[in-house]
């Protein structure tokens, strides 16, 4: 199962273990190289991400380039937290980045700052210019400046801990900063009830008006694609050639990690999502729609219906993926964003991107020169 297996005392243990007499609580960590082991060890641990799952690793080497580690963390015989650590080069250069991760316990300060140690190493022995991570370990819940939401006490701990450790707030960050999640715990009545009224009449709009809603099918991949080249074009954002989107989607159809929906009128797919599904979440991942029949609402009734699946299958927590970084109209997520809200969900602000970089004038440098790189290509 593992290539090999490193033992790490971490200072602060070994200097406890000193101090009472006892011998130093080891940390090992090795190497998982088969998809079993990985994902149920993966699925039982806290901030379980279905970004850090084996399949995204492989579908991110396949499509991407990017080479695979994946690490496991184990302590007295229990494996304690886990990171598909994926490294990719760039010409001469070369970037490391833990998606959505690591997973592991946060409210364990100081195994949190033990794992990140461990991957700073990596990251100065194999020479990258950055290390980036994002666990989904949240900051505050609430648009900022409102008297209703919070700070976490847990997650400034965390900010803290990464400050004190030559981490830094990455302007570059790659996922959602920022979400809204519904609570399934809750039951249907309870979760229709506390949308907006005018969400909620839209939802029975869609059903009136003769949308049916059916699960998709690998051989429904084509035209999911084109609803979502649609969209794109509509909405002016870019999107990747087919064979991206249907190899994702397949792949995690296939592997049970992902559940399309398609909304119909007459016979014709008009609309659809897709939900990628792992741990205790449930994601709204992908969703498009035609430019015709948009007046029978079909998104809300599909969002009603994804989050009825999500809820059966006994996931606690329906992640709508995306919420705005700037709360006001100059956001891109605004349009979005706004229909997101009327589900009411928790608005969740999480801790964000961060990068360790072990030579800071190279970080320095590539963080100026990268946007001319990405305008160019």
């Amino acid at each position: 199962m593992e290539s090999y297996r490193l033992h790490r005392v971490s200072r602060r243990l070994e200097a406890e273990a000193i101090a009472l007499g006892r011998t130093p609580n080891i940390l090992t960590i090795y190497e998982i190289h088969h998809r079993d082991p990985w994902n149920q060890a993966l699925r039982s641990l806290p901030y379980a991400h279905v970004l850090q799952t084996w399949e995204w690793g492989e579908f991110k080497r396949v499509t991407s380039g990017w080479n695979v580690e994946r690490l496991a963390f184990e302590r007295e015989g229990s494996v304690i937290a886990m990171a598909s650590l994926a490294t990719r080069t760039m010409g001469p250069l070369k970037v490391m980045v833990v998606s959505k991760g690591p997973a592991l316990d946060y409210s364990d300060i100081d195994l949190a700052r033990d794992v990140f140690d461990e991957l700073a190493q990596r990251a100065k022995h194999f020479g990258v210019i950055w290390l980036k991570i994002d666990p989904d370990v949240i900051a505050a819940t609430g648009p900022p400046g409102n008297t209703d939401g919070h700070q976490d006490k847990g997650g400034g701990e965390v900010i803290a801990m990464l400050k004190t450790s030559g981490w830094r707030f990455s302007n570059s960050q790659v996922q959602f900063r920022n979400t809204l999640t519904i609570d399934l715990r809750r039951s249907e009545d309870e979760i229709l009830a506390a949308m907006s009224g005018n969400t909620r009449r839209k939802v029975r709009v869609a059903y009136k008006k003769g949308v049916k809603i059916r699960p998709a099918i690998v051989e429904d991949l084509p035209t999911l694609y084109q609803l979502y080249r649609v969209t794109g074009e509509r909405d002016k954002f870019l999107i990747r050639p087919p064979e991206y989107y249907q190899r994702a989607w397949r792949e995690f159809m296939s592997a049970g990690l992902a559940h399309a929906l398609v909304a119909e009128y007459d016979g014709k797919a008009i609309a659809h999502v897709i939900l990628f599904h792992f741990g205790r979440k449930c994601w709204y991942f992908y969703g498009a729609s035609s430019n015709e029949e948009r007046e029978r609402m079909p998104n809300y009734a599909l969002q009603w219906e994804a989050i009825k699946w999500a809820k059966a299958k006994g996931y606690a927590v329906y992640d709508m993926w995306g919420a705005p970084d700037v709360f006001d109209e100059s956001d891109t997520l605004w349009g979005v964003y706004q229909f997101k809200r009327g589900f009411r969900g928790e608005l969740v602000r999480h801790i964000g991107a961060w990068d360790f970089a072990p030579q800071p004038w190279l970080y320095h440098t590539y963080a100026k020169l990268a946007p001319q790189l990405l305008n160019l290509m």
